[in-house]
């Protein structure tokens, strides 16, 4: 178990810190600097941990102790007055993060695909979470790090496509209406009360809309 937490929390750390990477250099792109001020356009994790200690070091390795799960959060800072000037800019920069973490997965559905076609990988017997692919030997941690990477990359994108507040899907409503419903939008779903009962909900439902795309993702990898 603690040779699964170091590479589970491996991925989990790359993962948060290309997914809070990417949004802030989305928003540098579009025009805001606020987290390349704090030196978060980086792929080192140092400025994001530092910005989230609890997030990318307490809770992921509690809850892995506890359940065998790593749960855990990192952010990246943006000006409220940018986004409410440039909502669509501020959409690219939400979508940014899960689409860093999309990147993440096909890399690694890549990778499994050449080590399938190489002969040191193989599709397991029965597939879990940790194991989509296995190998032996020395592959054995290369395969169980990549299956990590690529569910738990999965997983990140689905959850903050959720369009609750504060996840990023909330915010990347503004690529689909018009420039002052998003402004509306985002003044309605900014209430500290709403942004609670959205993770409640997208608590409640994420188990439904996940697995049906694993399961799918999963056949996509072996069918490839």
């Amino acid at each position: 178990m603690l040779a699964l937490g170091g590479l589970w929390y491996v991925a989990f750390l790359l993962s948060l810190t290309c997914h809070e990477a990417a949004h802030a250099l989305a928003a540098l792109w579009g025009g805001d600097d606020t987290a390349a001020a704090g030196g978060q356009v980086t792929l080192n994790p140092i400025p994001h941990v530092r910005r989230e200690p609890v997030g990318t070091i307490a809770a992921p390795l509690i809850t892995f102790a506890l359940s065998n799960w790593m749960l855990g959060w990192a952010s990246a800072p943006y000006s409220p007055v940018w986004e409410h000037r440039y909502p669509r800019r501020a959409g690219w920069m939400a979508l940014a993060g899960p689409g860093a973490n999309l990147i993440l997965a096909l890399l690694a559905a890549i990778v499994i695909n050449l080590g399938i076609a190489a002969g040191v990988f193989n599709i397991p017997a029965s597939i879990t979470f940790f194991a989509v692919i296995e190998g032996s030997g020395d592959y054995a941690p290369i395969a169980q790090f990549l299956s990590i990477l690529f569910t738990q990359n999965l997983l990140l994108m689905t959850f903050n496509l959720l369009p609750v507040h504060p996840l990023d899907g909330n915010t990347v409503v503004a690529l689909f209406v018009p420039e002052n419903s998003a402004r509306k939008w985002f003044d309605l779903t900014r209430d500290h009360t709403f942004g609670f009962l959205g993770l409640v909900l997208a608590w409640y439902v994420f188990g439904e809309i996940f697995w049906p795309v694993l399961r799918i993702a999963i056949r996509l990898l072996y069918w490839v």
